[in-house]
């Protein structure tokens, strides 16, 4: 007999969410075999089973929350379940008994409410969505041919209008009709919040309760490095099978920055600053469960297709969901881009205990004055450095944003800043 327990997963998380059983009490596992995936604070972990045998009992449900440590099932000898090893004793024993017409209808039952519980064959995006929306899997109609259960299905099933539910004698007549009053004009939807989007919820919030969050901005013309890049787009992809973005510009002209003002690269510990001598830039990516900040490492020491070919495979496995947690620890500043969105100007909030972080927005084309008699059209993106005012003073903020405006102007120069 062997427990399986919830395995240490990362310095700072203590628990996670059951996100899915992929094996149920009968089945037989080998040892390494995946046995349940759990959703922590930042990514998804499967957990493995330490021997081979048989599933005994599983001793939490999908989306109950589990501490490092704690035993989450048991793993036992033998080829089928304890429930099929007592069966043949079950037999013998109503052999030996009498039936009673209310035994042999309640026998005839079972069968059919032993299958109303089987498990359901569901996509782990359906089973996901299903948790969030309280959906029962084996109530979702599907189309696929096997049975099983997609998102899309889940999707179109929450869509439906929920069916009318009985009349009963309320307990307070009033509060009954005001609040069905209330149902009938105002449709609501309740939808469980993952575990990412509570924890990205309650990191906000303590940002903004710890840090002394200030925000300033600058403008960038786009000329110089927008050709730049037209240029040698298509040769640099030839040259190293990775698509040349503005991310590596930015990154570039970041890391160079932050050796000039060197407090941006930095966190506070009780009465003391902590200088990071090395350059590891969180990139945010949106994932369909909330935005994830994967890290890419030492960029002083990388060229502009290392870091472009970093970032894309980070944000393919932030999209795929799966990141490890290493990949999302030890940032010492971060960059996010609304512009891909859209945005034309925000003010970003700080990742965790940074110092600071670049806000990028949508490139668009004004009309800006090159001197006292000349206007002209030029493609311009508005920037955002948010920074920790307890570390950072004003003055070095906008020297800070100043200097990654200039590189990304005179984008030649980052080759010699590089």
């Amino acid at each position: 007999m062997a427990e399986i327990r919830v395995p240490e997963l990362a310095e700072s998380i203590t628990e996670g969410t059951i996100a899915q059983w992929l094996k149920q009490p009968g089945d037989h596992v080998e040892k390494g075999e995946y046995i349940v995936e759990l959703e922590t604070d930042k990514v998804n972990v499967e957990v493995i089973s330490e021997e081979a045998g048989v599933i005994q009992e599983l001793k939490a449900a999908e989306g109950d929350t589990v501490e490092v440590g704690q035993v989450i099932a048991v793993v036992g000898e033998g080829a089928a379940a304890p429930a099929e090893k007592t069966a043949p004793q079950e037999e013998a024993k109503a052999q030996e008994e009498p039936k009673t017409a209310e035994a042999q209808e309640n026998e005839q039952a079972a069968p059919v409410q032993e299958d109303n519980k089987q498990r359901p064959i569901a996509s782990p995006a359906a089973r996901k969505l299903a948790r969030e929306k309280g959906i029962d899997l084996t109530e979702v109609p599907t189309v696929d041919p096997m049975g099983r259960v997609r998102k899309q299905d889940v999707e179109a099933y929450s869509k439906q209008p929920a069916p009318a539910a009985p009349k009963t004698a309320p307990a307070d007549a009033s509060k009954t009709a005001s609040a069905s009053k209330q149902a009938d004009s105002k449709p609501v939807e309740r939808v469980r919040m993952s575990r990412r989007r509570q924890t990205i919820a309650k990191t906000l919030v303590d940002v903004q309760h710890t840090a002394a969050m200030l925000t300033t901005f600058n403008e960038i013309d786009m000329t110089a490095v927008m050709d730049l890049r037209k240029r040698k787009k298509e040769k640099f992809q030839e040259d190293h099978d990775v698509r040349l973005g503005f991310m590596s510009f930015f990154t570039k002209a970041c890391v160079a920055a932050l050796k000039k003002y060197p407090y941006v690269n930095s966190e506070i510990d009780g009465n003391e600053f902590i200088l990071k001598k090395y350059y590891d830039i969180g990139v945010a990516v949106s994932t369909e469960d909330g935005l994830v900040v994967p890290v890419v490492r030492d960029c002083d020491r990388k060229n502009f297709a290392e870091i472009e070919s970093d970032i894309y495979n980070l944000a393919v496995k932030a999209r795929d969901n799966k990141l490890a947690l290493s990949d999302l620890q030890g940032g010492s500043f971060t960059i996010t881009n609304g512009g891909v969105f859209g945005s034309l100007l925000s003010t970003p909030i700080l990742n965790g205990r940074q110092a600071g972080i670049l806000g990028m927005h949508t490139i668009q084309t004004r009309p800006v004055a090159i001197d006292k008699d000349t206007i002209e059209n030029r493609p311009m993106m508005y920037v955002a450095l948010s920074y920790d005012h307890r570390i950072i003073d004003g003055k070095e903020a906008v020297g800070f944003l100043k200097t990654v405006k200039e590189l990304i102007e005179n984008p030649e120069d980052l080759l010699l800043e590089g």
